[in-house]
């Protein structure tokens, strides 16, 4: 598995909890993170208003603020390429 930025694994869990209500543990299986780190990003994520906890159904669901984070973030992945082919033919 490639290395992955703590922006990328953000994006994975946003994209796993996708207008879905979704488990811990289907997400943990979606984005390949141990029940620890699952939690730490969760916990930031819902301290951040991206994600939010349904109590009753003990589901998570990404927000509408989680998903302008990841129009975003899909955004610059597309350019991401570019900037890179750039930088090769710069050299």
């Amino acid at each position: 598995m490639k290395y992955r930025d703590r922006n990328e694994i953000i994006a994975q869990i946003l994209e796993s909890a996708n207008g879905n209500r979704i488990r811990l543990t289907k997400i943990m299986c979606d984005v390949y993170l141990s029940h620890a780190m699952t939690r730490e990003y969760l916990t930031l994520l819902m301290k951040k208003d991206l994600l939010e906890y349904i109590d009753g159904e003990r589901t998570f669901k990404t927000t509408d603020k989680g998903m302008n984070f990841l129009r975003i973030h899909n955004s610059v992945q597309e350019l991401t390429p570019l900037t890179t082919k750039l930088q090769s033919n710069g050299r």
